[in-house]
């Protein structure tokens, strides 16, 4: 009977806490998010190299299907903001503008959010993972996209995805 009131504390504590408290503790090259509806799973990887434009690069993840997009976010300027890319079948190497058109399926501001609701740039590779990610409109440009239909992404994600856990 002594044990049934921690664990009941535990619960409410991780419940309250542990969210921000797991995003905290894990780089951004290392977070994994999901959104509300369980439908994607966006997973950043390192980059790995100080010459890279990019500041973070991800995948988003089609659950339940085969399709798998890749994602990066770079620093504009002036003013300083996080402008993302999620691409699908972009060709390897040199690629002209009009190829990088035409495999990009969402282009916007990258926001990461505390857990106060707190909205900033999407913190670098190396910095603190953010509670959630936000992709504004990304859902209604994936139902725009070649990767809607049937056999393809069958649910448009909500622009708000949530800290699922720390893995490499």
């Amino acid at each position: 009977m002594r044990k049934l009131p921690v664990t009941i504390a535990t619960l409410v504590f991780t419940a309250l806490c542990g969210q921000p408290l797991l995003a905290a503790a894990c780089k951004q090259a290392d977070a994994v998010y999901a959104d509300r509806d369980g439908a994607y799973e966006l997973r950043f990887t390192p980059i790995n190299s100080a010459a890279a434009a990019a500041s973070n690069k991800f995948t988003l993840k089609v659950l339940k299907t085969t399709l798998t997009l890749d994602g990066y976010v770079m620093p504009s300027e002036d003013p300083l903001r996080s402008i993302g890319m999620v691409m699908f079948h972009c060709p390897d190497g040199d690629a002209t503008g009009a190829d990088l058109e035409a495999c990009t399926i969402w282009q916007g501001m990258v926001y990461g959010m505390s857990a106060k609701g707190e909205m900033a740039n999407l913190q670098p590779e190396a910095g603190e993972a953010a509670d959630k990610v936000v992709l504004p409109g990304i859902g209604p440009a994936i139902r725009g996209s070649s990767i809607w239909g049937e056999g393809k992404a069958s649910v448009a994600p909500w622009d708000v995805l949530d800290f699922k856990g720390c893995g490499t």
